[in-house]
């Protein structure tokens, strides 16, 4: 029988994405034989972790608390007039890692989703088609997630957001096989994409 502050932290460990219970067993176990200031330090990160960051009132993009809007939005560098959209918070720092990119954001905060209960009315769609005239948006990039639900998703944005401006850039990032990956493993959205954005050698 493990002592029961252990077994706590196994259970709290558990209920974390893509850590089963051997994982946590062996992520407690780690804690238990290292330093305890390991320990105090991850708890001390924790704790702080609701009351030190917030989502963006524009952008809904993560940020740190103590600040009125993202930095990646008010930053006088980056192109109000362009803006990418994507599903989550996070897609966000994947763009970022690339330095490619020097619009803003626009995070609607999950993808359409019947079967999980989520609708429209639920994301950030609204503010997002109120941002293309007080930031004077000329291009829309949609960068939903390559799934169904993400699909769905960027077809009502399109759908929407041309119905109130018709003149309106929407684009999606190009999609297609990525390298070092054989056909026989692709999926079929994967491999649909790659035939419609073919381009010539």
């Amino acid at each position: 029988m493990l002592p029961s502050a252990l077994n706590d932290v196994i259970d709290a460990l558990g209920r974390l994405p893509g850590v089963g219970s051997r994982t946590a067993e062996r992520y407690a176990y780690f804690l238990l034989k290292s330093n305890e200031s390991v320990a105090q330090n991850i708890a001390k990160s924790l704790s702080e972790l609701h009351s030190g960051v917030k989502n963006c009132p524009v952008t809904f993009a993560i940020m740190d608390a103590s600040e009125d809007v993202s930095p990646l939005y008010n930053d006088p560098t980056r192109d109000k007039s362009v803006v990418l959209v994507v599903e989550e918070p996070l897609d966000i720092y994947a763009i970022e890692h690339t330095k490619a990119f020097t619009g803003t954001y626009h995070v609607l905060g999950g993808a359409i989703s019947p079967m999980d209960g989520i609708t429209a009315d639920q994301l950030h769609i609204k503010e997002l088609i109120s941002r293309v005239e007080t930031d004077e948006v000329k291009e829309i990039i949609i960068a939903t997630n390559p799934s169904v639900e993400g699909e769905s998703t960027a077809v009502l944005l399109d759908k929407l957001l041309h119905e109130k401006y018709p003149d309106l850039q929407i684009t999606r990032l190009a999609r297609g096989l990525p390298l070092g990956v054989s056909l026989e493993y692709a999926d079929q959205i994967t491999l649909t994409s790659a035939l419609n954005n073919r381009t010539k050698l």
